[in-house]
C-alpha cells in the first residue's frame, strides 16, 4: 500500500550550510518512516542528487530529483522535471543562473522559465509576508501551462510555520489559490532527518550568516520542527486539506523522470569522411607501430593489439582513445612534456600511440586491469602534463570542443577536523585564540572522544564547560559535510551533444574554466567518461633541465633518450642520495633505498610500489626484502606461480599479480579477476569479498594447491587490495623517477637550476636544494642585479666539472615578474649604480628595496644596509627638470649629492637571517652553525657525525625541522627530519613520546632531541626519548618553516 503522503520539500547538506543532514541520512530515515517516494530539492543546485539516488536505490525508495529555484523578485519555486526534456531544461536554467552573477551568486527571473515551463512541475513557496503572493502567483500562472488533457503542473505549497495563526494562514492560502484556479500541495520544508539535529541546524545557519548562534536572532529557524516526519503524521497535521495531501501523490505520478534515464554519448572523433571512430583508431595504431617497433612488432604484440582493438570496438570506446590521442599530440606540438600513467599503461594501444611510455606486453601487464568486458565501465586514462603549462592544454580543450560540450568535474570540499572545530567554536562564541589551539592540538583526535578530552585537558581546558563540550560534539557531527564545490585537478567530461542538458555547469574561481556540479564518483555512477588532464611538476622540471642541457652542454635529450640502466645512477640511488628526485625523495623511500639497493629499472618499479599502504598492510615488504637479501628461500608451489610472481620473488606486490593469480591458479576470467580486485578495494565498507574468497580458495584447491597456501594467498591479497599499487602505474612513475635521478647524477648543476625554477614542488625547500647541490660540488652564486635573469641560470664554473648556478630574480620575495622583466630588458650595458638602475629600469622603489634586501646590489660594492640607505634617497619618478637635463647630456647625474656615510656592518648571523627573509636561501652559512659552540658544550652531536657513531648509543641532536610525516600505515608513529650545518637526521617519534612532547614536536622550528641511535646497514635513525623546543635561540625562526605532513 502506498504511503498517504510524499515529501517534496527536502533540503540536504548539498544546499551548503542550509541543512543539518546528509542526503543518505534523509533517504534512509524516509525508508524507516514508511515513505515509498521522496523528493529532493536543494537550493539552486542538484549537486547532491546522485548520492541521494544511490541511497534510494539501496533503500528501495523512488527518488524524485528536483531543485529549489530562488528568483530575483524574492519568489521561490520547487521545480521537478516531468521527463527527460524537463531535466534538460532544469539543468540549463541552473547553468544560466550560475553564469549570470558573480561566483556563488544565482540570478534567475520568471522570464527565464518560459522555455522549460511545460516540462517542469512547479510549486510556488509562499513567503512569510503574503503581500507579494498575488504577484508571484500571477507570474506562475503566466507561464506556459500543461498541454490539453495532461495533469495539473502548477501548485501552491501549504507549509506549517508553527507560528500563531498558522491554521488561519493555511486556510487563507487554500482559499486564495482556489480563487486563482491554482491547486495546493502540502510540503514539510524539511531541513534535517532527525529532530535532534536542530542544534546543528542552528550552527550551520550561523556559519552561513557569519555570526554567533547567540546573535542569529530572527535568522534562526523559529521552531525545532523541520525534521522529516512520518507520512501518517503529515496526513494528521493536514487532515483539513485532503486534496493538498492527495496532490503529493499526483505529483509523484506525474514526474516520470529518473536519473537512470540519462544516457551519455561521447564525442564523435573521426579524421576522414565516412570513416568510423573504430576504423580511425585501427588506422592510427597500424601507422604508429613502426615508430615503436622499428624492426617490426613481435607476434605477441600484434596479438595483444588485435585483442585490445576487438574489445575497444565491442564496447564503443574508440572515440575516447582518439580524444586522448588528439590532446596528447596537440600538447607535444607545443613542446609540452606529457605522459600517460595509471591503468592506461596496461594498454598496448596506448603505448603504440605514444600516450604511455611503458610497453605492457614486454612488462607482462594485464589489459583487463584497464578495460574489462565483464565490468563494462568507462576507461580512465590519466595523462600528466607539465604543471605550469597544463592550463594551455585545458584552454585548448575548451576551444576545440566548445564550452557547451566540455567542463571539468567538481570536487566536494568537505569539513575536516580542523575546519569543523574552528567554525563550530567560532559560532558558539569561543575566543579566537582558543579555537586556534583546538584546531592545532585537538583536531587530529576529534573522532576519538576519549583522546580528544585528554588533549583538551593537556591544554588546561575545563571539560565541564558546556560550550566546549558542545563544540566537540557538534564538530564531530559536521565532519564530512559539504562546504562548497571545488574544481577537479583535470578531470574533463566531454559530450557529443550539449553537456548542460545532462548536468548543470558553473563558473569557477579561475577565469576561463567551468565545472559540472558532480564529482568523479557521481559521474562513475552514471557511466560518464572523463579525460584526466593532470599536472606533474617534475615533467616541467625535466623539460627545463633538457633545455639547459641543450643550451649549456649542447646535448639534446628527452625522456625517451635518457640512457637506460646507468650503473652510476643506480649507485647514487642506492645511497638514498635522492633529494629532489621524483617519487623516491620521501623519508620512507630514502629509508628503504639502502635496503632495496635498486640495480635495474624493474627494481625501481618495485621500489616505487613497495613503500605504499597496500604491501605494508599485506605484510609483503619484509618477506620480499628477506628474500632479496637471500635471508629466506624463494619458493613457488607451482610453475604457474613462478611465472606470475617470479619477478617479485614469490611475493604479490601489484594488483595485476593478484588478478593473474586468480586467473591462472583459481580459474577466474579476466573480468572476474578485476571484480575481485574491486571487491577487495571496498571489502572493509561493504563486506562484499566473501563470494570471491570462496571462489578463489576453491579454485586453487581444484588446481592442486594446499588449503593453507590458498588461505594465505587470499589473506595477502585481502591485506593490500584497497591500497595495492598497479604495476603499470608504478612503471610509469619509475620512468620519471629514473630520469630525474639520472639528471641529478650526471648534471647536478642542471638539476639544481631546473628544480629551483620549478618551485614550489616536492618535499624540500629551496635552501635544502641549494645545500644538496653544494654537497655535490656545484657552485651556487648569489642573486645579482647585473647577472641574474628571472629564472636560475647556469654560468661557467670555476672547477671546470660543473657549471655554476646563478640564483634568479624569481627567488626575491615580493619582486613582481613584470618588474624583473623590466630590470633585465634595460641592463644593456650593465648597470653601474643603484641610481642607474632606478633611472633606466623604471621600476618602483618597492622593487629596488626587495632587491636590496636580497643583497642583489653587492656588484656595486653596496651591501644590504648601504643599498637600502641609498634607495631612501630616490622616488618612484625622477624630477622633470633633472630628467630633461639627463636627456640633454645623454647621461644621468644624481639629483642630490649626499655626503658619504659609513654604516655598521651586519653580522654574519644577521646576514643569514636576512637572506632567509628575502629569498628563503642563504649562501653565507647555516642558522645552526652560529649556535654550534654552545651546542658542543652541551654534548650535542652534529647530524653529519651519525654515520661514525656506534649503533645503540644515546645521543643528543639539534636541528631545523624540515618536515614532519605521519603515514597512515605507521600506526601513529611520526617521522621527523631535522637539519644542521652538516646534513640531516631522521627521527622516529613513537606515539607515547608524541603525547608527552606534543607541543615541542608540533610547534618547534629548532628542535632538540635525546634518543638512541639505530643503524641497520646504511639506514640511520634516531629513536626519540624526549624533545625540547629551542626555537627562541634561533634568530628569524619565523622564516624557517617546515613542510609538514606532505
Amino acid at each position: 500500500m502506498s504511503a498517504p503522503y510524499v515529501e517534496l520539500q527536502v533540503t540536504s547538506s548539498f544546499s551548503f550550510l542550509r541543512s543539518g543532514s546528509q542526503p543518505d541520512e534523509l533517504i534512509f530515515q524516509a525508508k524507516a518512516l514508511g515513505y515509498d517516494t521522496i523528493g529532493l530539492a536543494d537550493w539552486n543546485t542538484v549537486a547532491g542528487v546522485i548520492r541521494a539516488h544511490l541511497a534510494a536505490r539501496e533503500a528501495g525508495l523512488r527518488l524524485l530529483p528536483g531543485c529549489r529555484l530562488d528568483l530575483r523578485d524574492g519568489s521561490a519555486l520547487l521545480a521537478y522535471p516531468r521527463n527527460r526534456a524537463g531535466w534538460a531544461g532544469l539543468c540549463q536554467l541552473l547553468t544560466l543562473g550560475h553564469h549570470r552573477g558573480e561566483r556563488d551568486v544565482f540570478l534567475l527571473g520568471w522570464e527565464d522559465l518560459v522555455a522549460a515551463a511545460t516540462d517542469l512541475l512547479l510549486i510556488l513557496l509562499p513567503t512569510e509576508d503574503l503581500a507579494a503572493l498575488p504577484g508571484h502567483v500571477q507570474s506562475l500562472l503566466d507561464l506556459p501551462r500543461q498541454r490539453t488533457g495532461e495533469e495539473e503542473i502548477r501548485f501552491l505549497a501549504l507549509t506549517m510555520l508553527r507560528q500563531p495563526g498558522d491554521l488561519a494562514r493555511l486556510h487563507a492560502l487554500a482559499a486564495f489559490s482556489a480563487a486563482q484556479d491554482l491547486a495546493c500541495v502540502v510540503t514539510g520544508d524539511v531541513l534535517y532527518h532527525d529532530a535532534r539535529r536542530h542544534v546543528l541546524q542552528d550552527v550551520v545557519t550561523a556559519i552561513r550568516e557569519g555570526c554567533t548562534v547567540d546573535d542569529l536572532g530572527n535568522r534562526r529557524h523559529v521552531h525545532a520542527d523541520r525534521h522529516l516526519k512520518a507520512p501518517e503524521e503529515q496526513a494528521r497535521l493536514f487532515a483539513a486539506f485532503p486534496d493538498a495531501l492527495a496532490n503529493t501523490r499526483r505529483i509523484a505520478g506525474a514526474c516520470a523522470f529518473s536519473l537512470d534515464d540519462l544516457t551519455y554519448q561521447y564525442p564523435t572523433e573521426t579524421e576522414r569522411t565516412g570513416e568510423s571512430a573504430q576504423e580511425t583508431l585501427t588506422r592510427l595504431v597500424q601507422a604508429a607501430l613502426p615508430r615503436r617497433y622499428p624492426v617490426g612488432a613481435p607476434p605477441e604484440v600484434e596479438t595483444q593489439i588485435a585483442h585490445e582493438l576487438r574489445l575497444i570496438g565491442s564496447l564503443a570506446y574508440a572515440p575516447y582513445f582518439l580524444t586522448v590521442n588528439t590532446i596528447v599530440r596537440h600538447a607535444r606540438s607545443l613542446g609540452i612534456v606529457c605522459q600517460g600513467r595509471g591503468s592506461a599503461a596496461n594498454s598496448a594501444v596506448c603505448y603504440v600511440l605514444g600516450i604511455t611510455s611503458i610497453d605492457p606486453v614486454r612488462s607482462g601487464l594485464l589489459f583487463e586491469r584497464f578495460i574489462s568486458a565483464e565490468r563494462q565501465e568507462p576507461p580512465d586514462i590519466d595523462v600528466d602534463f607539465e604543471s605550469d603549462r597544463r592550463e594551455e592544454v585545458i584552454q585548448w580543450i575548451y576551444r576545440h570542443y566548445g564550452r557547451h560540450r566540455a567542463a571539468l568535474c567538481a570536487t566536494v570540499q568537505r569539513y575536516q577536523p580542523k575546519g569543523a572545530l574552528r567554525e563550530v567554536g567560532k559560532v558558539l562564541g569561543l575566543p579566537e585564540d582558543l579555537t586556534g589551539q583546538l584546531s592545532k592540538h585537538v583536531a587530529s583526535s576529534l573522532a576519538d572522544p576519549d583522546l580528544c578530552k585528554a588533549r583538551a585537558a593537556d591544554l588546561g581546558l575545563n571539560l565541564k564547560d558546556r560550550r566546549l563540550s558542545l563544540t566537540f560534539h557538534l564538530a564531530r557531527l559536521l565532519l564530512g559535510f559539504p562546504r562548497q564545490l571545488g574544481t577537479h585537478p583535470g578531470g574533463f567530461v566531454l559530450t557529443e551533444d550539449r553537456l548542460d542538458e545532462l548536468v548543470p555547469l558553473m563558473p569557477t574561481a579561475m577565469d576561463g574554466r567551468q565545472i559540472i556540479v558532480w564529482d568523479k564518483d557521481d559521474i562513475d555512477v552514471l557511466r560518464f567518461m572523463k579525460v584526466d588532464v593532470l599536472g606533474l611538476g617534475m615533467l616541467g622540471c625535466l623539460r627545463r633541465g633538457f633545455e639547459l642541457l641543450h643550451t649549456v652542454y649542447q646535448t639534446r635529450m628527452d625522456l625517451a633518450a635518457i640512457p637506460a640502466e646507468d650503473p652510476q645512477t643506480y649507485r647514487m640511488i642506492q645511497k638514498a642520495d635522492t633529494l629532489g628526485t621524483f617519487q623516491i625523495e620521501s623519508r620512507a623511500q630514502m629509508s628503504m633505498l639502502p635496503r632495496m639497493k635498486p640495480r635495474t629499472f624493474y627494481d625501481l618499479v618495485i621500489q616505487v610500489a613497495i613503500v605504499r599502504p597496500g604491501p605494508i598492510q599485506g605484510d609483503m615488504v619484509h618477506p620480499y626484502l628477506r628474500r632479496r637479501e637471500k635471508l629466506e628461500p624463494v619458493t613457488y608451489p607451482s610453475g604457474t606461480l613462478r611465472g606470475i610472481l617470479g619477478k617479485t620473488l614469490g611475493v604479490p606486490l601489484f594488483q595485476e599479480q593478484a588478478m593473474q593469480v586468480a586467473i591462472h591458479c583459481a580459474g577466474f576470467t579476466p573480468g572476474e579477476a578485476d571484480q575481485l580486485r574491486r571487491a577487495m578495494a571496498t571489502f572493509k565498507m561493504t563486506g562484499g569479498v566473501s563470494p570471491f574468497r570462496d571462489k578463489l580458495v576453491n579454485g586453487m584447491l581444484a588446481n592442486g594447491y594446499e588449503q593453507d597456501f590458498a588461505e594465505q594467498t587470499f589473506s595477502q591479497l585481502e591485506g593490500f587490495g584497497s591500497y595495492g599499487f598497479p604495476e603499470s602505474h608504478a612503471a610509469s612513475f619509475a620512468l620519471i623517477a629514473y630520469a630525474s635521478a639520472w639528471m641529478k647524477c650526471h648534471y647536478p648543476d642542471v638539476f639544481c637550476a631546473a628544480l629551483l625554477n620549478s618551485q614550489p614542488m616536492g618535499f624540500y625547500a629551496p635552501s635544502q636544494i641549494v645545500q644538496d647541490a653544494q654537497r655535490h660540488g656545484v657552485e651556487v652564486r648569489p642573486i645579482c642585479v647585473n647577472a641574474s635573469r628571472w629564472d636560475c641560470t647556469l654560468e661557467r664554473g670555476r672547477n671546470g666539472r660543473h657549471a655554476a648556478v646563478r640564483l634568479g630574480l624569481r627567488m626575491v620575495r615580493g619582486l613582481a615578474n613584470g618588474h624583473g622583466a623590466a630590470l633585465i630588458a634595460a641592463r644593456m650595458p650593465d648597470y653601474e649604480s643603484i641610481d642607474d638602475v632606478w633611472r633606466r629600469a623604471d621600476v618602483p622603489v618597492s622593487a629596488l628595496e626587495c632587491l636590496a634586501e636580497a643583497d642583489a646590489f653587492r656588484v656595486f660594492g653596496q651591501m644590504r644596509r648601504a643599498a637600502l640607505w641609498s634607495i631612501k634617497g630616490v622616488a618612484d619618478t625622477a624630477l622633470p627638470l633633472f630628467e630633461a637635463a639627463d636627456r640633454g647630456r645623454n647621461f644621468p647625474l644624481p639629483e642630490v649629492i649626499e655626503p658619504e656615510i659609513t654604516l655598521t656592518q651586519m653580522s654574519d648571523r644577521a646576514s643569514v637571517h636576512e637572506d632567509y627573509r628575502a629569498t628563503g636561501v642563504s649562501l653565507n652559512g647555516h642558522p645552526v652553525a652560529f649556535l654550534r659552540e654552545g651546542l658542543r658544550e652541551e654534548g650535542i652531536v652534529r647530524c653529519g657525525d651519525l654515520p661514525y657513531l656506534r649503533d645503540g648509543r644515546w645521543i643528543q641532536l639539534t636541528g631545523l625541522v624540515l618536515m614532519r610525516q605521519r603515514p597512515g600505515t605507521a600506526n601513529g608513529t611520526m617521522f621527523v627530519t631535522i637539519e644542521d650545518e652538516t646534513g640531516t637526521a631522521n627521527l622516529i617519534v613513537w606515539k607515547d613520546v608524541q603525547e608527552k612532547c606534543r607541543r615541542p614536536l608540533l610547534a618547534s622550528r629548532l628542535l632538540a632531541c635525546k634518543g638512541r641511535l639505530q643503524k641497520e646497514g646504511e639506514v640511520i635513525h634516531v629513536v626519540v626519548l624526549s624533545l625540547e623546543d629551542r626555537t627562541p635561540s634561533l634568530q628569524g625562526s619565523e622564516l624557517l618553516k617546515a613542510r609538514d605532513f606532505r
